[in-house]
């Protein structure tokens, strides 16, 4: 660039044009009277020569209370300018001033410089050529001023910016910008994760096509508002279907933000997984099911249970009354077949309203399974392979034998019916531990150790909608006449009325496997003490007191004891048993045998206050509604005698002679 210095006159010019003092110093003391309106001006204005060193020919005087230097420093170091650049900045401006006169053009920068007392302070600096009258550069001529306010503004954004963004990529809940034609402007790796696609796999997608077609309806509507200026946010929950094709579930909420005026306003998608809590709740809210489900067949087969005690004694009575030959013997025959089955469905709804009394032992699973093996294997047919994996340090559940018996062959029994073209079946143990994590998600759970008792299958599998209702009593997916719906009910009832815990796992197509869970007990084995059935009841002549308030069931069992014998005092409630014991002082009453739930005074009150008149007297209890008060009262205990409801009058005599033969 051509070096132009100013000669003469022109070096005692000011901005104005009037001739300026001589000293340099003269025409920039700021208490000068006589500034002029350009040095009343809240900037520093300046006149630099054109060549690289930009030595300044004037300067004003606020440069002081801007950088800190006096004018007659700026003239007495002709690089103090390029000097007190910030160095980060130095090189680039020095280059942008260079070029821009080089080729005639303002100057305009903004850029740090150092004061004289280390500050930084951001600086606007503007300047252009000013020419001669032959049209050559004769000098800079340049205003500057502190926009240090601006810089602080600027980096309070900034920071805000950068906050803004950390928590854009590190908050666990998606966040999505998107526009108002509903496209996908930015999202953050939570939302990315979530729905597993890569950021530019989401970016100008229509946000709304992972959403289920189910919610797709609600969410688009209500988005159609927030553009209609009818609302500004809306919230809701929805389903996402995630790139793999699984669905979860997601609390969205959407805000409307307003931009500055000539941008277009777009929204904020906050997206929270709630797929867990979703789990949960549906899983409260099944147990919640399940155990109204369970208190109404309880009821039912409360009541059930005496109408089939009647029909079964009684027809068992006409029959043995009945001649061979005679034409009603057939009647009674289908009666009674019909009557067992009854008496079968109504056992297993007591299973699993967990109303039925349970022979607690202390047992070894495996020995249970290894017992049921060649049994099993009769029941799932040879196109079935039966895979059994059994820990060899299980520990010990307590449990009724028989009863873990029927969760066994009911599961293996689902699981053939499962594999119609054969497959394989697995039956596995191991000790477990439940902590207070997976205690946290499953619902109902307690920390401890457990047994694990796994049966796996091959076969078909089974929808979402048929897993949430697999446990319900009477439902079943088997065609007409191949399933009562009371099998995995049953199942249910067991494992929870022996304080254990049930999950399935299915998919269509995938197979299933049931996890049961018992807990784990540090008490000795207990050996099999249940006597083989010889078919003969003996007889008795035996006192036995009566107490039953329904009078036909009443009326059965005291025909039937009468008949084997026994002398029988019959009484409606305890206040009446109470009396016939105070009658009966002299006399030695062998039996007191008494239903649990009765009014006023129950079975347990009444035993307490029977032997305090004859401490001697054996107890057997029956009911057809055991509830808590026999399952979980603190005076019965597991081994107490106790008949349940539906009986025969062969099983009522039998029970009572066993009970009096103790």
């Amino acid at each position: 660039m051509p070096i132009h210095r100013m000669r003469g006159r022109e070096d005692r010019l000011d901005p104005t044009g009037k001739e300026a003092d001589q000293t340099p110093t003269a025409c920039h003391r700021q208490e000068s009277p006589d500034r002029t309106p350009l040095e009343q001006i809240p900037t520093a204005t300046y006149i630099a020569t054109t060549d690289q060193t930009w030595r300044r020919l004037y300067i004003s005087p606020q440069i002081e209370s801007m950088l800190g230097f006096s004018s007659a420093e700026w003239f007495s170091d002709l690089e103090l300018w390029a000097k007190q650049i910030h160095p980060e900045d130095r090189e680039r401006v020095l280059a942008e001033v260079y070029k821009g006169h080089a080729n005639g053009n303002p100057f305009r920068s903004e850029y740090r410089m150092v004061t004289k007392d280390g500050r930084i302070v951001l600086v606007r600096d503007e300047s252009f050529l000013v020419k001669d009258e032959t049209g050559q550069p004769s000098m800079i001529q340049g205003v500057m001023w502190d926009i240090s306010e601006h810089l602080e503004a600027r980096e309070a954004l900034e920071k805000n910016e950068t906050k803004f963004m950390a928590i854009f990529e590190r908050v666990a809940v998606g966040i999505a910008l998107v526009d108002m034609e509903g496209r996908l402007m930015k999202s953050n790796p939570a939302l990315q994760v979530m729905l597993g696609y890569l950021e530019e796999e989401l970016r100008n997608r229509i946000f709304t096509e992972f959403t289920h077609p189910d919610d797709a309806t609600v969410d688009m509507g209500l988005f159609q508002e927030v553009v209609a200026g009818k609302r500004d946010h809306y919230q809701m929950e929805k389903r996402y279907i995630r790139k793999d094709g699984a669905v979860i579930w997601a609390r969205l909420t959407v805000s409307l933000v307003r931009s500055q005026e000539g941008e277009r306003p777009f929204t904020i998608r906050m997206v929270e997984d709630i797929t867990e809590q979703k789990r949960l709740e549906s899983n409260f809210l099944q147990v919640q099911k399940m155990e109204t489900v369970g208190q109404l067949a309880g009821g039912i087969a409360h009541d059930f249970s005496n109408l089939l005690t009647v029909i079964k004694g009684y027809s068992q009575l006409s029959l043995g009354e009945l001649k061979e030959g005679d034409p009603l013997k057939g009647n009674m025959e289908e009666i009674q077949r019909a009557t067992e089955r009854a008496m079968d469905l109504t056992r297993q709804l007591l299973v699993f309203s967990r109303r039925q009394v349970m022979d607690m032992k202390v047992l070894d699973l495996n020995a249970i399974i290894t017992d049921l093996s060649r049994m099993l294997g009769y029941i799932i047919g040879e196109d079935i392979e039966l895979i059994t994996v059994l820990a060899e340090d299980l520990g010990r559940v307590k449990t009724d034998p028989g009863q873990i018996e029927q969760v066994i062959l009911n599961l293996v029994v689902n699981a053939r019916d499962a594999m119609p073209n054969g497959g394989n079946l697995a039956i596995e143990t191991s000790n477990v531990e439940l902590d207070e994590d997976y205690a946290h998600t499953h619902i109902q759970v307690t920390p401890n150790r457990y047994i694990l008792l796994s049966v796996s299958d091959t076969g078909c599998g089974m929808t979402p909608e048929v897993m949430e209702r697999i446990f319900e009593p009477l439902f079943t997916t088997k065609g007409k006449g191949k399933g009562t719906g009371l099998g995995l009910s049953t199942v249910y009832g067991i494992v929870k009325q022996s304080g254990g815990h049930i999950w399935a796992y299915s998919e269509p197509g995938q197979g299933s496997t049931f996890k049961i869970y018992l807990p784990r007990v540090e008490e000795e084995i207990d050996r099999d003490s249940r006597r083989k059935d010889t078919g003969h009841v003996s007889s008795g002549n035996e006192t036995v007191v009566l107490v039953e308030d329904d009078p036909s069931v009443r009326g059965l069992a005291s025909r039937v004891l009468r008949q084997y014998g026994y002398t029988i005092l019959e009484a409606t409630d305890g206040d009446e048993a109470i009396q016939l014991g105070h009658d009966h002082l002299d006399e030695k009453i062998h039996l007191l045998l008494t239903d649990v739930v009765m009014p006023q005074m129950g079975g347990k009150e009444l035993v307490k206050q029977f032997k305090t008149l004859h401490p001697e007297v054996k107890v057997l209890f029956i009911s057809g509604y055991t509830d808590h008060a026999i399952t979980h009262h603190p005076g019965f205990n597991p081994g107490e005698p106790f008949l349940g409801k539906p009986f025969s009058p062969t099983t009522l005599a039998r029970k009572v002679r066993d009970v009096l033969d103790r």
